[in-house]
């Protein structure tokens, strides 16, 4: 029998050891402070790591001892570092769980407390809420975001935010839940915050100030299809669970149509931002390779209005993809992704790729001039157009009406 713990921080990491020692000292000093009379532990759940993020890790000194959890040598993935520390968890009897990114620069001791006071006092998961710029967190903005609080009705704002707190409840949940390949990598985040939020979990937001980290523009490859093809997939395998009481909206049920304030713990304030700059060359470079990479695929799978919109703005690499034709393309997507076959969702994870980074620059154009403040609020609005276009989605599913509610 091993050693059991009342709380426990763990920082997944691979090839972190410039900033993981900070991250632990700064959690340590949390413990200490605001949970001194618990029995606390810092595990960092690692891909072996070849930088020896381990021994960056195990050097520094903390007021609570530490762990370290490392995958096989060659096995990678955010996720495979969530596994191992959701097992850690459930078998050390932990009741608080806490997470944090390793290349974290504003942690602060009281991070330790906005994310692990609501789970001690019966919340199940919390997600982060902190100030980002406009142009980082892109997937997040252009697609994570506007579905789940389209979909749900939760305005959860940090899905994939990497900074969380869970219950032992909900974790024993997410062991039980199918893992995919895509789970096991980038896709962790936007799996857990779903399968809490579909699973009727207790959900609420920590404000954190200001997340300073090693930000990135509109990328594309492991991550981006990483967390699309995990988010199109959690969506559709928990289809009756937002479409059936969104058809029948009369329905005593969580998945109500109106939209549900997620409660907000810690800081309130919205702090001034990581500062944050582009190269739109580049990205309109990429955004031309994607395009001309996957048009014919492009051409396949969107309906011939979004075809002849797109694919004019390619032509004079001019892009101006607005909120309601990207809410369009998107649900297309979805709901294509959800009757297709394996090889197919994968094709269309490509198609996304050339028209999200079309979207990521008519927003920055967009918004390039605007505060923080002013380019939340439209990041909000895109939401609230998610919102109003699911009548969109509905009519796509209407073939199938028979099969989700029955005979009229």
């Amino acid at each position: 029998m091993g050693e059991k713990y009342d709380v426990a921080v763990g920082i997944p990491s691979y090839n972190e050891s410039k900033t993981i020692g900070h991250v632990a000292k700064m959690a340590g000093k949390g413990l200490s402070e605001y949970f001194p009379d618990a029995r606390s532990i810092i595990v960092n759940c690692d891909n072996h790591s070849p930088d020896d993020t381990k021994g960056a890790f195990l050097s520094v000194e903390t007021p609570v001892p530490k762990k370290y959890i490392t995958t096989d040598e060659g096995v990678k993935g955010k996720g495979n570092n969530f596994w191992n520390f959701f097992n850690f968890c459930r078998e050390a009897d932990v009741k608080v769980a806490i997470v944090v990114d390793a290349d974290l620069r504003s942690i602060e001791p009281e991070w330790i407390k906005y994310l692990g006071y609501p789970i001690r006092n019966g919340s199940d998961f919390v997600t982060p809420l902190y100030s980002r710029h406009q142009f980082d967190g892109t997937i997040t903005n252009h697609l994570c975001y506007p579905l789940v609080f389209s979909l749900t009705g939760f305005d959860l704002r940090q899905p994939i935010g990497g900074d969380f707190a869970f219950s032992p409840r909900l974790c024993s949940y997410w062991l039980e839940q199918p893992w995919s390949d895509m789970t096991r990598q980038y896709g962790i985040d936007i799996f857990m915050s779903l399968n809490a939020l579909f699973g009727g979990f207790k959900v609420c937001q920590a404000g954190l100030g200001t997340k300073i980290h090693n930000a990135s523009a509109p990328k594309l490859g492991q991550m981006f299809e990483e967390v699309i093809y995990t988010l199109f997939a959690t969506i559709v395998a928990n289809k009756e669970k937002w479409l059936e009481a969104w058809l029948q909206p009369s329905q005593e049920t969580l998945w109500q149509t109106e939209i549900r304030q997620v409660e907000c713990y810690g800081l309130q304030k919205m702090l001034e931002p990581q500062s944050f700059k582009i190269d739109v060359l580049k990205l309109k470079e990429n955004c031309r390779e994607e395009y001309k990479k996957y048009h014919e695929l492009v051409k396949w799978h969107v309906s011939p209005y979004c075809y002849q919109k797109v694919h004019g703005m390619f032509l004079m690499d001019n892009y101006n993809i607005d909120i309601m034709l990207w809410s369009q393309i998107v649900y297309s997507l979805l709901y294509l992704f959800g009757r297709g076959t394996e090889e197919s969702r994968r094709e269309i994870i490509n198609v996304l790729k050339p028209l999200y980074f079309a979207r990521s620059i008519t927003f920055d154009y967009q918004t390039w001039r605007y505060s923080i403040a002013y380019a939340e609020e439209e990041i909000k609005s895109d939401a609230m157009a998610f919102l109003s276009q699911k009548p969109y989605l509905l009519g796509l599913y209407l073939g199938e009406r028979k099969e989700i509610i029955g005979e009229i």
